[in-house]
């Protein structure tokens, strides 16, 4: 139902480059976000019980969930009533803010304000262009992004994703690659943060299941890991 939910809610019509196809997120979202909206709303109920309430029905919906996130694009509509839609990676309220390619591969560059503009431009050889008139405020890039994105698009494809980001990271303007699945899980601070783990398993074939571990970091009651995935029906007699 998830594919479903992602259409009927809203989110795909904002998914997707401007001329392509409605596109769904990668991974099932509105299913995982309506069991974080689930999950919390145990956590409020149980703590009203403690604070002498009583126990109460929960009542959840996929569809609910899903027109709850639409948070930006959602109030962009319920602000001015109009319909909003697909942009591809850019941003709907601030420019340049989306995915532009280098000689190599591809990088994200989300400059959040005219500081951070001026920087990019004079690291990118391009200081003409915080004189434009189609690109001085925010407001200006947004009303022209299509020029901008080109203009940097032409700039950007002139050098590596690493000169950009080791550039642009001493200027402090906001980038970063666009990482693989593999990439992700090879990253040093992913990998301090311990978001892979491992746990035994019979069904492994090697004693043990690799597993995605949990952002949550406590300091007085960390997260412990102590039951891998279950087995088909391990726990059919037990319950």
């Amino acid at each position: 139902y998830d594919f479903m939910i992602q259409a009927m809610g809203g989110i795909m019509s904002v998914t997707g480059e401007p001329d392509g196809a409605p596109m769904k997120v990668g991974v099932g979202i509105a299913d995982v976000m309506c069991g974080m909206y689930a999950a919390i709303s145990i956590l409020a109920a149980v703590r009203h019980c403690e604070q002498g309430g009583k126990g109460q029905h929960i009542d959840l919906s996929l569809l609910d969930s899903q027109a709850s996130w639409l948070i930006n694009s959602g109030l962009n509509y319920l602000t001015s009533r109009q319909d909003q839609h697909r942009l591809g990676n850019a941003h709907p309220n601030v420019v340049p803010y989306q995915v532009f390619q280098t000689s190599d591969s591809f990088f994200v560059l989300a400059v959040g304000n005219n500081k951070q503009f001026k920087k990019f431009c004079e690291f990118a050889d391009a200081s003409e262009l915080t004189d434009d008139a189609r690109f001085r405020t925010n407001k200006d890039r947004v009303d022209n992004r299509y020029e901008l994105a080109e203009m940097i698009n032409d700039l950007t494809k002139r050098f590596s994703t690493s000169y950009w980001l080791d550039g642009l990271e001493k200027l402090h303007v906001p980038c970063g690659p666009v990482n693989t699945i593999k990439d992700v899980f090879d990253d040093p601070q992913i990998q301090h943060r311990e978001m892979e783990i491992s746990m035994p398993h019979p069904l492994s074939g090697k004693g043990e299941v690799n597993l995605i571990g949990s952002p949550v970091k406590m300091s007085e009651t960390p997260v412990s890991y102590r039951n891998a995935p279950p087995t088909l029906g391990q726990h059919t007699d037990e319950i």
